[in-house]
């Protein structure tokens, strides 16, 4: 009979601190054995807590004991978490500045039968963390690749945002170019399904400047900060709030931050100065006419011939001008 012990304390994993605090009530069973069932050869993707150090799985502690390796974003980070588990495995480094050097080593202890577990700083690995890459290889390479499930900043933000689940898109962090990050929002801007971003928390007044100039200041929205942590906060108004609530305030953690998607009743025709502006701004920032044209078709029902036929008028008759325009 399992023993259960009972032990009034929850830590917390921050990403962002060294430490680990201490909170509320913690009952913790005896972990499951490593022995329990055999793991075949693979590439283990694992879950990890954002946080809340209780945020992990019976599976994912009895892989990351199994496993032969544990690939690790940041291997003192993830040390804390395998020292509070008792976990011995060998831990590696493995990141955006080394993966390419890595891939070949690990496919061949992959091939030679060994289990790899592959963690993040914290959620799942692959979802704005390194591990995608590595997984198409072991694909391509007929290597199992299995997905243990666990946190996930975004899901966990949308599922408690009160904004529609029913479509969303996960953008992520947007680029760090100016126009090819107005470009990612003007696409967002125009889609009716949830628009949820990994925001840096020195980056919030800049992307709130953006988005509420390009999705307009009475889009509700909602600000999902250090989420399972000590600090956790969940912020929702406009992004007309959010913009003067934020101003004078930098909110310190990770950040999660969720827009509404456009309603589709709204049929709006945009005005010709509308359709200007966008042409100028995409052709300052270096696109060809029929591209700036091709990016403002997207985001209205206006036909594409007729913003055409505006880009000709206003800007001139360039080189693409006998562009095929559909």
């Amino acid at each position: 009979m399992a023993v259960i012990n009972r032990r009034r304390f929850a830590l917390f994993f921050c990403s962002t601190s060294d430490s680990l605090a201490i909170d509320s009530t913690h009952f913790s069973p005896e972990e499951p054995s490593s022995k329990q069932g055999t793991l075949k050869s693979g590439l283990y993707l694992v879950g990890t807590p954002i946080g809340n150090l209780e945020d992990i799985t019976f599976r994912a502690l009895r892989v990351l004991r199994s496993a032969d390796v544990i690939l690790a974003e940041d291997t003192r980070h993830s040390g804390k978490l395998l020292h509070h588990y008792s976990i011995k495995t060998p831990l590696l480094s493995y990141h955006k500045f080394n993966e390419a050097q890595r891939e070949q080593s690990i496919l061949k202890r992959l091939i030679d039968g060994e289990i790899v577990a592959l963690i993040s700083d914290a959620g799942t690995p692959g979802i704005s963390d390194p591990g995608s890459e590595l997984a198409k290889l072991c694909v391509e390479a007929n290597i199992s690749v299995i997905p243990i499930p666990g946190p996930c900043a975004f899901v966990a933000a949308l599922s408690a945002s009160g904004l529609s689940t029913i479509e969303f898109t996960f953008v992520g962090f947007l680029p760090k170019n100016a126009g090819a990050r107005r470009e990612r929002l003007m696409v967002s801007a125009n889609e009716a399904a949830t628009q949820i971003f990994y925001v840096p928390p020195h980056k919030l007044s800049q992307f709130l400047e953006e988005t509420s100039s390009l999705f307009g200041d009475s889009r509700q929205c909602v600000m999902a900060r250090e989420i399972t942590k000590m600090h956790e906060e969940f912020w929702r108004g406009t992004l007309g709030e959010a913009k003067a609530a934020f101003l004078d305030r930098q909110p310190k953690g990770e950040i999660t931050f969720l827009i509404e998607g456009k309603a589709t009743s709204e049929v709006e025709t945009p005005s010709e100065a509308q359709l200007e502006n966008e042409l100028a701004d995409l052709i300052s920032n270096g696109h060809t006419l029929s591209t700036a044209v091709k990016l403002v078709a997207e985001g209205t029902s206006m036909k594409r011939k007729t913003i055409y036929s505006l880009a000709l008028r206003k800007f001139g008759k360039r080189q693409d001008a006998g562009d095929d325009v559909g």
